[in-house]
């Protein structure tokens, strides 16, 4: 879900000692107002929407189809992003292989979101989430396999194991949900990191900084919509019926797909990595005060320590030094899209 920890360069392309982005990046009188906020005021506004948003989904499940439902949320959020950015704008402004991506990077979206809701709709968020961000330490220990990050596979995987342990007679198909959403979570922290470090038109100043991973993110997004239509389309249907649904399979697609994207670029550009890195185990905690709050799922006392040690797990793994190259997974992704 998130574009995260291996933005190396982006980040130290637009961090400085000061951190604040310059205004110019991001234009207009709201774009100066924003500048002036604090770097971790963005990162906790995406950690409240990014399971915010997919417990309302859970919510609305009880009148549409799930997979309605995550099409409601891509559309709306695609929609969004048209209206604000028109990020169609980046099609000519990108090569053949950064097109390739954003189409990869569209597909995954697609997916990932559809299997993140039906895992969601046979397990508790809190357990959905853990699993989500097992991924980011597995890429973390594929990139740099130091003892720091063998140590945080361990607590991530004795964390999982915790949480299946007590579920996975129960409800197989959906760890089998979890699991290919944690994949595809993989993919899209590969994919968020090139758009990360890409900057389209910086040569003509039309897109630089934090907007243009926004920007690609968007165009993107339209991409993820034409995608999940076919599948999605007819479980949507029902909420064209019924304006309080649509209305509030749109807010998902706001709380889920727009804010927490938008605050994690602008959150990416401020923050050094190890700070963004550990402000991401906080993640797996979000999701299980959403969930105890909004869905009443109240965790177990092995829920907690599961949970707890994918937490632990996340804070302590380390991506390498700032402005190091990029993971074998990327570097192998570059070669793939290039041809």
């Amino acid at each position: 879900m998130y574009l995260s920890s291996c933005c190396e360069k982006h980040c130290t392309m637009t961090t400085s000692a000061a951190g604040p982005v310059a205004a110019h990046e991001i234009p207009g009188r709201l774009g100066r107002a924003v500048a002036g906020l604090p770097p971790t005021s963005f990162f906790l506004v995406s950690a409240v929407f990014h399971y915010l948003g997919p417990s309302l989904a859970v919510l609305l499940f009880a009148h549409v189809d799930v997979l309605g439902v995550a099409w409601l949320r891509i559309a709306s959020a695609a929609v969004a992003f048209a209206l604000w950015r028109r990020p169609w704008r980046q099609w000519d402004r990108t090569t053949g292989s950064g097109r390739r991506v954003l189409l990869g990077l569209g597909v995954v979206l697609a997916a990932m979101n559809s299997l993140f809701y039906l895992a969601a709709d046979r397990l508790p968020l809190s357990t959905v989430g853990a699993i989500e961000f097992l991924g980011t330490v597995v890429l973390a220990v594929a990139g740099a396999r130091t003892r720091r990050n063998l140590l945080a596979l361990a607590l991530a995987v004795g964390g999982v194991a915790a949480l299946t342990d007590v579920r996975l007679t129960g409800q197989p198909l959906g760890f089998v949900f979890a699991f290919a959403n944690c994949a595809g979570f993989m993919l899209y922290v590969i994919l968020g990191h090139w758009i990360a470090n890409t900057e389209t038109g910086a040569a003509t100043g039309i897109t630089t900084g934090p907007m243009s991973g926004i920007d690609q993110l968007g165009a993107s997004m339209l991409i993820a919509a034409v995608a999940a239509t076919p599948f999605g389309i007819a479980g949507a249907l029902p909420a064209f019926t019924h304006p309080t649904w649509l209305l509030w399979g749109i807010g998902v697609g706001v709380c889920s797909s727009v804010i927490p994207y938008v605050t994690d670029q602008l959150a990416m550009a401020r923050l050094p990595r190890a700070t963004f890195a550990l402000m991401l185990a906080l993640l797996p905690a979000a999701a299980t005060i959403t969930g105890v709050v909004v869905l009443a799922q109240v965790p177990t006392l092995q829920d907690l320590l599961g949970v707890g040690l994918v937490i632990a797990g996340v804070a302590v793994h380390d991506d390498g030094p700032p402005g190091g190259q990029p993971s074998g997974q990327a570097r192998a992704l570059r070669l793939a899209f290039d041809g």
